[in-house]
């Protein structure tokens, strides 16, 4: 599988990275391993995952997703094949979160336990802090790339302003920079990204890796009523996307994987991979088929005219 370059990061990343929110909480361990090896028995290389995954579930303080991933690794003793990106800065507790120095070495060494190594690939910064300093922040980052624990940094769910404003103070400090931005980008979710961020990333050279790239699951077709929102725990969320500019979205979708013989989950992921900006989308699985459409993806190239309906059907 032909590898992308993570902006200046230095790293070479798969064209789908495996997002790892779904592991120790939707999947179990067993069925989380089964993921795991078909995406990379296929020759993807990237996970992506935080250390605030899953708290939000009911019994559950964080760090299941990065405690099943370091578990895989150490069983099948790939680490220097993988390439792990996690997360800072949500709060797990009252006292653990942000992004202060004192915090971030707390929580780096958490997440370094958890997934059994003593290296992340990348750690991002997973919200702006706006009560701590910028000097703080990349000054705890500097000395982690310096320990060898960290090899780049990456920002997440930053306003466009502040990530130029992060990424020009870095530069003026001789401070590590951020490489890489991780938003919400899919074809319903486009407007926050290509309004203000787009332009920063392609300013900076910044490798984008956007999350929720299937919609939380509506892009695959999945959901077309309300009546299908019960299918999943997720379904929840994919209320607001039961709009006509949704449907018009899948119908575009469900043409295009028609003519295909592809899925529409392939088509949507497709999209996101042919846009100049967009370096991996991220998308989860939670069985091996669904998996093995993720690597469908990666190897699906859109025509001129497919991208163009479906920038049409999702006009916003």
């Amino acid at each position: 599988m032909t590898t992308r370059k993570l902006g200046n990061s230095g790293l070479e990343i798969s064209p789908i990275v495996l997002g790892g929110n779904v592991f120790g909480w939707t999947i179990d361990e067993e069925t989380s391993f089964k993921v795991l090896d078909a995406f990379f028995d296929a020759g993807l290389n990237t996970i992506d995952t935080a250390d605030v995954y899953s708290a939000w579930a009911p019994g559950h303080i964080g760090g299941e997703s990065e405690s099943v991933i370091g578990k895989w690794i150490k069983s099948r003793d790939n680490r220097s094949k993988v390439i792990i990106a996690t997360k800072v800065g949500m709060e797990l507790a009252p006292d653990k979160k942000g992004l202060s120095k004192v915090y971030i070495f707390r929580a780096v060494e958490d997440s370094l336990k958890r997934l059994q190594t003593d290296y992340i690939d990348l750690y991002q910064s997973h919200r702006d802090d706006e009560t701590v300093p910028f000097e703080e922040t990349f000054e705890a980052y500097q000395l982690l790339i310096k320990q060898g624990k960290v090899r780049a940094i990456g920002a997440s769910n930053y306003s466009a302003e502040r990530l130029g404003e992060a990424i020009e103070f870095s530069k003026s400090r001789d401070l590590p920079v951020y490489h890489s931005l991780q938003p919400e980008y899919n074809l319903y979710e486009r407007a926050g990204y290509e309004a203000g961020l787009e332009g920063v990333a392609l300013k900076y050279g910044l490798g984008v890796i956007p999350y929720f790239g299937l919609a939380s699951g509506f892009l695959t077709g999945k959901y077309r009523s309300e009546a299908d929102l019960a299918k999943s725990s997720r379904g929840g969320g994919v209320k607001k996307y039961l709009t006509p500019r949704g449907f018009s979205i899948l119908a575009g979708l469900d043409e295009i994987a028609k003519n295909r013989s592809v899925t529409p989950a392939e088509v949507a992921l497709a999209w996101l991979i042919a846009r100049p900006s967009i370096t991996a989308p991220i998308a989860s699985a939670t069985n091996t088929e669904q998996t093995s459409a993720l690597v469908r993806a990666a190897s699906l190239t859109l025509m001129i005219d497919e991208v163009a309906l479906l920038d049409k059907a999702s006009a916003y």
